[in-house]
């Protein structure tokens, strides 16, 4: 603390203030006089109308001190940014690179997508080099007629592309426009629609209730075992180091009978080091007491849905009623059978109850924040709204009870699609079978934090819907349920929610708008550029309030995400590349810090042992050679997301000359976000 500054230090004049220096802010606070003193500042004196120079000169100096500490912590952030942005160019690795692409897109679609992008950024570099000239001259502001009355031959030129612009492209290109406005309106009125029945359900306190005993409330678990139904829990699982100990451990903690449930460990790993551990540690819960299996399979055919096909052939499958799927990176809360199962009691025609999933790592960067603010609003709008009014959605592929005989009879499990959660759902909805959805029961997961495991994950979950829209489309026209059924699966479920939105997020703002201000003559009006997606935007918020500081990045974000949700689309539903091949999210293990601990201070202590790492094990992993190095992951280069940002920084500077107003800034701040995501500065950085 700084010495004090008081009546006594000056001759009795000026206020005391007392200097904090409180890094990295500086403070100053004045400290009242206990009493007035004749003659002193307080008492009224001359000396007491005004503060002392030296302490104004003080306080403008801390001001300044903290003012020049922000704009260097600012101008710190832009030299790492900058820095880190010429590491990405300097290293060269593109999204071209082996390895690098998600295996579902077709190497040729993406040369294909990527010279398309490119030839058009070279056209608009053109044209608005040419259009600058015209300024220069004047002729924009000049009709046709004027043009041809003038020498050269670049007046000519530049009279024809404009009598080209009247004549034929304007037409065409605002009829383009229109049809995509049209179903821009179309998808922004079922959102609204969702988000009304939310808060009809909201307002209503409507929510699946059990219609006997047995749910959260029941603590006499064991004295009720014979009542209660057999549950197999299975852990799907491939490669997957970073998180298998706690899933496990938290699955194997579950209230309920141990006699009346299994865990199958369903691990597909290539990796031998990993099977090894993942085995050793369903063994310590074996010595535990707990009824869990090993199952390791050497060919990975159908990958997870082969591997879930391949656990329910087993003979003792038949013995249990009910089965709950877990992915690796879930940790259930021990309660989770008990306020889930006895949903199906009473209702035979229940074939699935769905939890909601919560993220551990959510506010782990800004990827993650973005995409808790996107999976906070299906779950709470378009899962729980669906349930409760169709009781029909898509499967999550985790976190769910099946009914057993509600996948045998929907065919049980097929490899035919990346979306094999989809699938069964659809073909168990047309067999007139009903879902639950439970919003208040969640099970904690991780999300993706590095932008190269996102697009791969995303790629898979635009691209297998369009795949098995080929395949089910016949089926949905022959089934038996009604047609108002078969209205919202064909148009609203696949064709509204996944075809025409990535279609046209795509389409509209990355290919039309940008058109548009090269051929002035076709407009898209403000309220389509700014204000119906920031309204949208705000619907989307609404179920995660806390996210509301994000609403522009995360605008942006979900337009910059357009290309690869559209470019997966276009590959399912022409069945181009590797459409069949299953990819892995890459999991961080964040749940396994602080979550673990929780879960451990909750257990008794002879189970306790059964998660405890084993050292001899640790010491052989370690002792075990070390991978290459030359495999190590790095940031990459996404060429197709920079084409689309000179593209469209082009567009707004072209946008200018015509004075656009909200286009421009439109413009510019998506071509910084298709900027900073094409150079992979968005989520997890590795050095």
């Amino acid at each position: 603390m700084a010495p004090w500054w008081g009546s006594e230090a000056r001759g009795g004049s000026g206020t005391p203030v007392v200097v904090k220096m409180e890094s990295p802010d500086w403070a100053i606070s004045e400290v009242e006089a206990a009493a007035a003193v004749p003659g002193s500042p307080a008492a009224g004196g001359k000396a007491g109308r005004g503060k002392n120079a030296r302490q104004i000169t003080w306080v403008l100096l801390l001001k300044a001190h903290r003012a020049a500490g922000k704009l260097t912590g600012a101008a710190s952030a832009a030299l790492s940014v900058a820095a880190a942005a010429r590491r990405r160019v300097a290293a060269g690795r593109t999204d071209s690179d082996a390895g690098a692409a998600p295996p579902g897109e077709s190497p040729l679609l993406r040369t294909r997508f990527y010279g398309f992008l490119r030839a058009f950024l070279l056209l608009s570099m053109l044209l608005l080099a040419v259009d600058v000239a015209a300024h220069i001259q004047g002729w924009h502001l000049g009709a046709v007629p004027d043009l041809l009355a003038v020498e050269g031959f670049f007046a000519a030129a530049y009279a024809s592309w404009v009598r080209a612009r009247l004549e034929y492209l304007a037409p065409a290109l605002q009829f383009l426009a229109n049809a995509c406005v049209v179903l821009f309106m179309i998808q922004s009125a079922d959102r609204l629609i969702l988000c009304l029945g939310c808060l009809w359900i909201k307002l209503k306190g409507i929510k699946p209730v059990p219609k006997v005993g047995g749910g959260k409330g029941s603590d006499d678990v064991e004295a009720a075992a014979a009542e209660l139904p057999m549950v197999l829990v299975q852990i799907p699982m491939c490669n997957e180091k970073e998180v298998y100990q706690q899933s496990i451990g938290a699955v194997c903690n579950l209230d309920w009978p141990r006699s009346n449930f299994l865990v199958q460990v369903l691990d597909d790993s290539d990796d031998a080091a990993t099977s090894a551990l993942i085995k050793e540690e369903v063994e310590k819960w074996q010595q535990e007491g707990v009824r869990i299996l090993y199952r390791h399979r050497v060919i990975r055919d159908g990958y997870k849905a082969g591997n879930l096909k391949s656990a329910m052939n087993c003979s003792y499958v038949k013995d249990y009623e009910f089965v709950v799927i877990f992915d690796a990176d879930f940790q259930p809360q021990a309660d989770f059978l008990k306020r889930t199962v006895p949903h199906f009691k009473g209702n035979e025609d229940v074939g699935l109850v769905q939890a909601r999933w919560s993220f551990v790592n959510k506010d782990e960067n800004l990827l993650t924040r973005l995409q808790n603010i996107n999976l906070c609003f299906h779950f709470e709008v378009e899962q729980q709204v669906n349930g409760a009014f169709l009781n029909f959605f898509g499967f999550n592929g985790t976190a769910g009870v099946w009914r057993i005989k509600a996948l045998e009879d929907s065919g049980g499990w097929m490899e035919r699609t990346t979306v094999e959660d989809m699938d069964i759902a659809v073909r168990a909805h047309l067999n007139g079978w009903k879902f639950l959805y439970l919003n208040d029961v969640e099970c904690q997961c991780e999300l993706p934090e590095s932008y190269e495991a996102y697009r791969k994950q995303q790629h898979r979950w635009h691209s297998g819907p369009m795949q098995l829209f080929r395949l089910c489309f016949v089926d949905i026209i022959r089934s038996k349920i009604g047609v108002w059924k078969k209205f919202n699966l064909i148009f609203l479920f696949f064709l509204l929610r996944k075809l025409i939105l990535p279609f046209y997020s795509f389409t509209l703002f990355c290919i039309i708008l940008p058109m548009t201000m090269f051929v002035p003559e076709a407009e898209l009006p403000a309220w389509v550029v700014c204000y119906i997606p920031a309204t949208m935007s705000l619907l989307n918020i609404l179920p995660a309030p806390k996210s509301f500081p994000f609403i522009v990045p995360y605008l942006l974000f979900e337009n910059t995400m357009s290309v690869t949700k559209f470019n997966a689309m276009i590959s399912g539903l022409f069945q181009l590349g590797s459409a069949y091949e299953w990819v892995v999210t890459k999991k961080s293990g964040r749940s396994s810090e602080g979550d673990l601990v929780a879960l451990v201070d909750k257990q008794p202590k002879q189970q306790r042992v059964g998660s405890a790492p084993n050292l001899d094990s640790v010491a052989k992993e370690e002792s075990r050679p070390k991978k290459d190095p030359k495999k190590k992951k790095h940031n990459r280069l996404y060429r197709k997301e920079l084409a689309l940002s000179f593209l469209l920084l082009t567009a707004a500077a072209r946008s200018l000359l015509s004075v656009q107003g909200i286009h421009f800034y439109f413009l510019l701040f998506q071509g910084v976000s298709f900027l900073v995501v094409g150079l992979d500065l968005i989520g997890e950085q590795v050095e």
